[in-house]
């Protein structure tokens, strides 16, 4: 009888561990998952930024075509939109396209404010909607930086968590750059100088 109670505290003993054994590999399965659940998330959010300002640079060669027409002495300022969109085509990283990104912003409104001085310019239709599609852009660029520093948060906070940092370094996810307006956004107005 006594062989026969050592049996089952042994079977009792083997499932409590096969139990905690299985409750340990599904933590880490989950904790591992979502460490690249988080990395997938944030580069879906760097491909909707990605994909807006592809549109955006898209716009403007015409944009800036049909301003040369109105404002032919402001060729410095053309030449440096188009060596932003170049340095936005070359860039390596996303930081890289960070930069070009706030550039062409800065230049971008350095030529709308331009435009305030042709008053046929702005009477142009198709200045008119070129305008507006960049504002729509401009619109859905803010909206998609927003949610890739959301998901930029979210994944840099898990890769800090005690926990979080263990998974990550498993799955070998890094923490990402957030996306910063350019210092000089946030403290100078655009001038246009004759």
């Amino acid at each position: 009888m006594r062989k026969y109670g050592q049996g089952w505290v042994a079977i009792v003993v083997l499932i409590v561990l096969v139990v905690l054994g299985l409750a340990i590999f599904g933590w880490y399965i989950a904790g591992y998952n979502k460490a690249v659940n988080l990395q997938q998330q944030t580069q879906q959010a760097w491909a909707d930024i990605d994909v807006a300002l592809q549109r955006r640079l898209n716009l403007v060669p015409n944009l800036v075509n049909t301003v040369k027409g109105y404002a032919t002495h402001e060729k410095e300022l053309f030449e440096n939109i188009a060596k932003s969109r170049e340095k936005y085509f070359e860039a390596k990283s996303n930081g890289e396209k960070f930069e070009a990104s706030n550039e062409l912003t800065g230049l971008l409104s350095r030529l709308l404010v331009l435009t305030e001085n042709y008053p046929q310019l702005k009477a142009s239709e198709n200045f008119r909607d070129l305008q507006v599609g960049l504002e729509g852009t401009e619109n859905r660029i803010a909206v998609a930086r927003t949610r890739y520093n959301e998901a930029a948060k979210q994944l840099n906070t898990y890769t800090k968590e005690y926990f979080g940092s263990f998974f990550c370094r498993r799955a070998k996810v890094m923490p990402v750059e957030y996306f910063e307006a350019a210092s000089e956004a946030k403290t100078e107005v655009p001038k246009v100088q004759f």
